[in-house]
């Protein structure tokens, strides 16, 4: 067991961030389920905790915990919902590194998701069917990043061509263009607001590649503002382990002085009375002395 976390945590700190944001949604997906399982052998509910990380719609709620716009795009209702937005990220993503900087993966996974959830509150808050809907309306799930992905990649490089079982060769712009035609026609069939966020990380990863072939880099900032939010970690770590070496240093050299004041009654005692004069200890201490 400790050689498989060994490896996995090999495996995370080496890897390519794509493959850091599959591990981050499948543990995610494994911690909830495993806190399931406990929830119903002891009797206790986990839907609180789950509630502060999915994204509300309702203004009040999503005011008083910000942090869904992240949190909710590294959650899944189920395995299958899991598999199917891994495989896609996979896919997308292998694809998006051939041609674009890994940062640019990861702002447009996190600003994709971000835009979809955005989507997702507007809509719950301003078309009048979904209103009624309002109070439980919650989102989750990395479908809208995802999406963002394969958007950006397909507008990026649409007549780039893979080869589907039972299809054959399709471009990447058709594959686009059916996916979000699919989300669009399947908004009154069910799984409304996930859909409509959907069509949020579309319409990012669109936008955010037509800026980027004007020279306008959307990725930027983000990834800036998270290397220093990732030094400001490693500074706080630098200082304390400066301060810890420091604090060692003091006793270093408060015991050698302690050894010095020692061998210094030890030779005042040979000039006085001799090498013979000395103690068992005192030799010892000597001897020691002698050998540094």
């Amino acid at each position: 067991m400790d050689n498989i976390l060994n490896n996995l945590k090999h495996e995370f700190k080496k890897g390519t961030i794509l493959s850091k944001l599959i591990y981050i949604n499948v543990g995610m997906f494994l911690l909830f389920s495993i806190l399931g399982v406990l929830s119903f052998m002891f009797q206790f509910d986990i839907s609180p905790l789950l509630n502060k990380l999915y994204l509300p719609a309702e203004n009040s709620r999503l005011i008083s915990q910000p942090w869904t716009f992240i949190t909710y795009m590294f959650l899944h209702s189920g395995f299958m919902h899991l598999l199917f937005n891994m495989l896609w990220l996979h896919f997308g993503g292998k694809i998006f590194l051939q041609y674009l900087h890994p940062k640019q993966l990861l702002s447009t996974y996190i600003l994709g998701g971000i835009s979809g959830g955005l989507l997702f509150v507007i809509a719950y808050n301003y078309i009048p069917s979904l209103q009624g809907y309002l109070d439980g309306a919650q989102a989750l799930g990395a479908s809208a990043s995802v999406l963002a992905i394969i958007v950006s990649i397909s507008t990026y490089t649409p007549n780039y061509s893979v080869q589907l079982p039972f299809i054959g060769f399709v471009k990447l712009k058709h594959i686009a263009i059916f996916t979000v035609a699919l989300d669009i026609i399947s908004i009154p069939k069910g799984n409304t607001g996930g859909h409509i966020a959907h069509i949020g990380g579309a319409i990012f990863g669109y936008i955010y590649i037509k800026q980027l072939q004007k020279g306008n880099d959307f990725s930027i900032g983000f990834s800036n503002f998270f290397e220093r939010l990732v030094n400001t970690f490693k500074n706080k770590s630098k200082l304390k382990t400066v301060h810890k070496r420091a604090k060692t240093d003091y006793e270093f050299n408060s015991g050698k002085s302690a050894q010095q004041k020692e061998i210094d009654k030890v030779l005042e005692k040979i000039s006085k009375s001799g090498y013979e004069s000395l103690s068992k200890e005192e030799k010892a201490t000597l001897f020691s002395a002698s050998k540094k």
